[in-house]
């Protein structure tokens, strides 16, 4: 069978994101286009399905009040209704500005002050006073379904970060929404079915979700990842590419080898992790169970400003590897001073994109960190080796990567330091079997006498933040974390708690 019989028809023109699935729609009306599984079943919808209810929500949008170039945050679950709404977006000429549902209102609420958006979607009605509120289950029959005028976004997503300082920044897309089925990433075409069991607000997954829909594949999204319930999904809809973090792979790999045995994978063509850095023994035990042919590793920002890639047979000579530059990018290492370094000596990354300097996104709520001839790094160090492979050390900065999510401790601090009773607070990442990173907090009530415990902090983090950001194990000390400066050594605090 050919790929373009097992596939379907795909898009063939360049097209605004709005217009794509109206098109593949047009091609093959009743083909399955998106699957949502969750705790209680699946929910199956074809292209016609699809684009008919994005078209009846993107006039429902315009009419309260979204227009071209507007932003307009989402916050959804993985569920249909997040692809429906993403597509009503770009139908309209407008950006999507995805965040995590489970965002506490004051988390959330910073970032959309960063974001200024025209609409705020799946948060009830009256949540933000000056902000026009739409329910996750608005209703939309009443509208026509049939296609808009293709308009285009002039930036494809907006998506949110943390940052070093505690506040929310927004990473702003450079190109604008246009599809062009021959320009399209092969790491997110599937030959048949597309996989995805990451949250849809971070970029990889989202990436992999509309790149894979827009190539015409069926893309079946975990509204929750579960080990077991992953593979079971690769076998039912015939996977052949994923994209998973290392913690998923890991705890895919924990599961009892007659569960994993006992379900067909063999339709796995492309494995593809990133957002972390794969520990060298579980990426050597998923090269050893699917075959180096099957497995890839990637490592680049959300900012897009260039990456590396690297194969299973690639990492097999070169363990450890996320691989060389990819997509015309080029990468340096340079030492404190900007000097390039030699093989095997370890510095910061710094990147430039095949466009140029400034050509793959702009900050809201940042400054990048750029040198005089432009080229960029994000904090990340490493190392090339003899042939050019990149190999990662940890974050200049004090980011936290804990299961494939990037957590700044500032933000986390702050929101301790507010608890009555904490005079201050550090939040270190501490090794982890299975996320790669935990977070410990220690927290100075400055005095033993003082009635701040474990559990009062806990159910204060409860009401701040969201689930991942509230550290795994706390430390109450009464101990200066801060000198006379108010400088903190995160890094020497951390060393002293490492075995």
């Amino acid at each position: 069978m050919t790929k373009e019989a097992e596939q379907g028809a795909g898009a063939t023109a360049v097209l605004p994101y709005g217009a794509v699935m109206t098109e593949l729609a047009a091609l093959d009306a009743d083909r399955i286009a998106l699957v949502c599984d969750g705790p209680n079943g699946s929910e199956a919808f074809t292209r016609a399905e699809l684009d008919a209810w994005a078209n009846r929500l993107a006039r429902s949008y315009v009419e309260l009040g979204l227009r071209h170039g507007d932003y307009a945050t989402v916050a959804l679950p993985n569920c249909p209704e997040f692809f429906a709404a993403c597509l009503a977006i770009w139908k309209i000429g407008a950006v999507p500005n995805p965040v995590s549902h489970r965002l506490p209102p004051p988390e959330r609420a910073a970032i959309i002050a960063r974001a200024n958006p025209a609409l705020v979607i799946g948060v009830a009605e009256g949540s933000y006073e000056s902000r026009v509120c739409v329910p996750a289950d608005l209703k939309v029959e009443h509208y026509s379904p049939e296609p808009l005028p293709a308009q285009t976004s002039p930036h494809e997503r907006a998506m949110a970060s943390g940052g070093s300082t505690g506040l929310p920044k927004l990473i702003v897309a450079a190109n604008s929404a246009m599809y062009d089925p021959q320009q399209a990433s092969p790491l997110f075409k599937g030959r048949h079915a597309v996989l995805v069991p990451g949250p849809l607000y971070h970029g990889a997954p989202f990436s992999a979700a509309f790149g894979g829909l827009f190539s015409g594949c069926k893309v079946v999204v975990m509204q929750r990842f579960d080990a077991l319930r992953c593979l079971h999904l690769i076998e039912q809809h015939r996977v052949d590419r994923m994209t998973v973090v290392p913690t998923m792979m890991q705890r895919i790999w924990r599961l009892p080898i007659e569960q994993r045995a006992s379900v067909d994978v063999s339709s796995l063509e492309f494995v593809m992790t990133g957002s972390a850095p794969c520990p060298p023994w579980l990426m050597r035990a998923w090269i050893e169970w699917l075959g180096p042919q099957v497995m890839h590793e990637a490592f680049g920002p959300s900012e897009r400003t260039g990456g590396t890639f690297i194969t299973g047979t690639e990492w097999l000579a070169h363990p450890g590897s996320v691989g060389k530059p990819s997509a015309g990018a080029r990468i340096r290492i340079l030492d404190d001073n900007g000097r390039d370094l030699p093989p095997g000596e370890m510095g910061e990354i710094y990147v430039m994109p095949p466009g140029g300097a400034g050509s793959t996104y702009r900050y809201v709520g940042a400054t990048a960190k750029v040198t005089q001839d432009g080229w960029e790094s994000v904090g990340d160090m490493g190392y090339f080796d003899s042939d050019g492979y990149l190999y990662l050390g940890d974050r200049r900065s004090d980011m936290v990567l804990c299961g494939g999510r990037n957590i700044y401790p500032a933000e986390v601090e702050a929101a301790i330091d507010a608890l009555p009773g904490v005079r201050s607070s550090a939040v270190i990442g501490l090794p982890d079997d299975d996320l790669g990173a935990r977070l410990h907090a220690i927290v100075d009530v400055g005095s033993e006498a003082s009635p701040v415990n474990e559990a009062m902090i806990r159910q204060h983090l409860v009401e701040q933040l969201v689930h991942y950001k509230i550290p795994a194990t706390f430390e109450i000390v009464t101990t200066l974390l801060r000198d006379d400066a108010g400088k903190m050594r995160r890094s020497a605090l951390r060393a002293a708690r490492l075995p």
